[in-house]
């Protein structure tokens, strides 16, 4: 079998494209002797003529046509692998599993990944919403690339990255008294039907620890364990609370007015990376785009 040199190729496509020596050897970036000897090798090899000379140039035979067409689809598949290795270099390219609780995604986090995809055409997202402790599971074993989960993170061999914490915020229905005030503090809630987070939660031991402490009684009428279902209740006009910015935004323009309250309480979550592998790069892109959108976000 005859064995030719990937330079040898190289050197017949330069000249099919270029159509003399001078060009073809500029295009491979040597010398117009070089590309000569390596098309006379590659005839020699053939043992057929590529080109004939007519006047100072060298045109291409028939046979050279033929086989250009060979050669042209291999390098497409060369320059189809360059292309793809370019494009997950750049990040741009492959396939990202992200997990998210609840008040991340139902409105906040797939604003922020849509505008992420859209630069980057070739990259295809599987994206799910539950709860924190399912976020942890699924990144446990291997099944998202990156997920997002409310602190502490009940498995501390877990690879995660704190992100920034807003402040979590009074949610009231429309017209309600309260709404007169720009921020509310914990007196405020005195004898008010409130609507909780699931007992047990670290956000519902973080709202209650305050109210303890400033000796205030509210009237615990609901509690669930979806921010978004909170919210809806609020909505309703059947009570108050106090909730993560991400899902209290997304229900400003649907009957729910926001206020800040204080003492500030943060709501803390970690991106957290299966144990087994190096983090993603286009994974830790995301969590870099997230932390500046989220040190922009009380702004």
């Amino acid at each position: 079998m005859v064995r030719i040199n990937s330079r040898q190729v190289e050197a017949f496509r330069a000249m099919m494209l270029t159509g003399s020596v001078t060009e073809a050897a500029t295009l491979m970036a040597v010398t117009q002797p070089a590309v000569s000897r390596l098309l006379r090798d590659l005839q020699a090899l053939l043992k057929m003529e590529l080109f004939e000379r007519r006047g100072t140039g060298l045109v291409p035979t028939a046979a050279a046509m033929a086989l250009y067409t060979e050669v042209e689809r291999s390098f497409v598949g060369l320059e189809r692998i360059t292309a793809a290795a370019e494009e997950i270099r750049g990040r741009r390219t492959g396939s990202l599993r992200i997990a998210a609780l609840p008040a991340l995604s139902n409105g906040y986090l797939p604003r922020l990944t849509g505008h992420f995809l859209k630069e980057r055409p070739n990259l295809n997202l599987a994206f799910f919403g539950v709860i924190s402790p399912i976020v942890v599971d699924w990144v446990l074993n291997n099944q998202c690339d990156v997920g997002f989960a409310e602190v502490p993170i009940a498995h501390s061999g877990l690879p995660s990255q704190k992100l920034p914490a807003p402040a979590r915020v009074a949610v009231l229905p429309s017209g309600h008294r309260l709404a007169e005030k720009e921020v509310l503090e914990p007196r405020d809630f005195e004898g008010e039907t409130f609507i909780s987070l699931s007992a047990g939660s670290s956000s519902r031991h973080l709202v209650d620890q305050i109210f303890h402490r400033h000796d205030v009684r509210r009237v615990l009428r609901v509690e669930t364990a979806l921010s978004e279902i909170m919210c809806g209740m609020v909505s309703s006009g059947l009570g108050v609370a106090i909730c993560d910015p991400f899902t209290a935004q997304e229900f400003s323009t649907r009957g729910v007015v926001v206020r800040r309250f204080l003492p500030r309480i943060d709501f803390e979550f970690s991106a957290v990376f299966p144990a087994q592998r190096s983090p993603s790069p286009v994974a830790l892109d995301l969590v870099e785009t997230m932390r500046k959108s989220l040190a922009e976000f009380e702004s």
